[in-house]
């Protein structure tokens, strides 16, 4: 039983992060679109995804990646997902006139800054509760600013595919922040009470 429950949450999974890229992929628009802008749409698209993975990743709810597992995926697939935002390359500046264009901009910038922090954590000493303030702050402001992004954009993705994945990064997003209770004090940035027996 257990591991059908397991084997249903990763085919879940699998099915919210690249039913939206099999719909892109077969999109029509792609005929109108050169290399380079079908490049970044699709790393735009698995950037998504990865939004939506890291807060499942950091809660612990994907089985076999809780405490160090999830912790160590979650610092790679930030990496991957600052990597697929540099592909997106059309958007690197405040440039393009289009209205989603400032939302993903900002996501972007955002994304570089919680990469900075983490990799300069130790060299700047910063303490537990600023750590967990300043990452959470700042996924925040990924989390909304993907999302509205995602919305604005009228291109490949499907729309009704789209429009789950992106609820889904909002409800992830929300479920960890509750249940870790980022914002209390006297929590540390694994989400447990410094009294707490590990």
């Amino acid at each position: 039983m257990r591991s059908a429950r397991v084997a249903l949450i990763w085919a879940a999974l699998a099915a919210v992060v690249f039913v939206p890229i099999a719909f892109a992929a077969a999109s029509p628009l792609l005929a109108y679109r050169g290399p380079v802008y079908i490049v970044a749409g699709f790393a735009g698209i698995i950037a998504l995804g990865l939004v939506l993975i890291q807060p499942l990743l950091i809660g612990g709810y994907l089985p076999g990646l809780s405490g160090y597992r999830g912790r160590r995926a979650h610092y790679w697939i930030g990496g991957a997902l600052v990597v697929a935002v540099v592909v997106m390359i059309d958007a690197l500046l405040f440039v393009s006139p289009t209205p989603f264009s400032p939302f993903g901009v900002i996501a972007m910038w955002a994304i570089f800054a919680v990469a900075l922090l983490a990799a300069f954590r130790r060299r700047l000493g910063l303490a537990p509760r600023t750590w967990r303030i300043g990452h959470m702050s700042l996924a925040v402001v990924i989390v909304v600013g993907s999302v509205v992004h995602g919305l604005l954009i009228e291109g490949t993705m499907e729309t009704m595919s789209k429009a789950a994945l992106c609820v889904l990064v909002l409800g992830a997003a929300m479920k960890v922040m509750v249940d870790r209770r980022v914002w209390r004090k006297g929590v540390t940035s694994r989400g447990e009470s410094p009294a707490s027996p590990l």
